[in-house]
């Protein structure tokens, strides 16, 4: 009877253990894009500490007005952005702009700084983004002590549409702040399927806010991302989105 009762409590466990998985209609609809908006958890805010200098096998990318040769728009055009000494900054309604260099895994150090928040409208503050690969957005927004202004997966720091930052580190609007990023490149097998995802570390104003954390596939406004295979290099984007974002001290070092 004692074994029995052994017996039963195991099945009860294991069944207790088992759980479904929903099956996805890949010919449904895209959902509306408020489906994909995070708010569950909100970064605490943080103090951020002082950046560093390049190091000695850097490859840099902007530095002053004589790195944009490095630098083109996606359509082929010399850089339209303004260049003043050591800071670029967007013109809006120019387009993107996209390194000549082509690369995969790296480490990326750059420095960038949103305008006035009175220049832009609605929830465009000091919008832009960093796109490994061409791909893969690290957001730029300003998002220093909000409260409700936009979605957690797409503040500064987020993966956009994708991972929450571990912690708000942003300074004040026209401040100069630092992305230190390492970029583990998506590798595909030779049949083209995924064999390892892309991962992204990044410390923003020296404070540690992604670890490691996971891409799910190039970035989607609306709908979910889906890896598809393509190169083992790509340019390295910076995203135009109608907002005078500055950058300078671009560099990055091939992993």
């Amino acid at each position: 009877m004692r074994r029995f009762s052994i017996f039963i409590s195991l099945i009860t466990f294991l069944l207790s253990r088992t759980y479904s998985f929903a099956q996805s209609d890949n010919n449904q609809t895209l959902p509306p894009a408020s489906a994909t908006e995070d708010w569950s958890v909100k970064p605490p805010l943080v103090t951020p500490a002082s950046y560093g200098s390049p190091p000695s096998d850097a490859i840099v990318l902007y530095g002053g007005k004589g790195d944009l040769d490095k630098w083109k728009h996606i359509n082929g055009e010399p850089v339209k952005w303004n260049a003043s000494q050591n800071e670029l900054t967007i013109v809006p309604k120019t387009t993107d702009i996209e390194t000549r260099q082509k690369f995969g895994s790296i480490q990326l150090h750059l420095e960038w700084k949103t305008p006035n928040p009175k220049e832009d409208k609605s929830n465009n503050r000091g919008n832009s983004g960093v796109f490994l690969m061409g791909l893969y957005e690290l957001q730029i927004y300003e998002s220093y002590q909000y409260e409700t202004r936009i979605y957690y997966n797409g503040q500064a720091g987020s993966i956009y549409k994708q991972q929450i930052p571990l912690v708000n580190a942003s300074l004040k609007p026209q401040t100069w702040q630092t992305f230190d990023i390492v970029f583990n490149a998506p590798v595909f097998r030779e049949d083209k399927t995924l064999k390892t995802p892309g991962f992204l570390t990044v410390f923003h104003n020296n404070v540690l806010i992604l670890n490691h954390s996971e891409i799910k596939g190039p970035m989607v406004y609306q709908g979910y991302p889906k890896y598809e295979y393509h190169e083992s290099k790509l340019p390295l984007r910076l995203q135009e989105h109608n907002s005078r974002v500055s950058f300078r001290n671009i560099w990055v070092r091939e992993l």
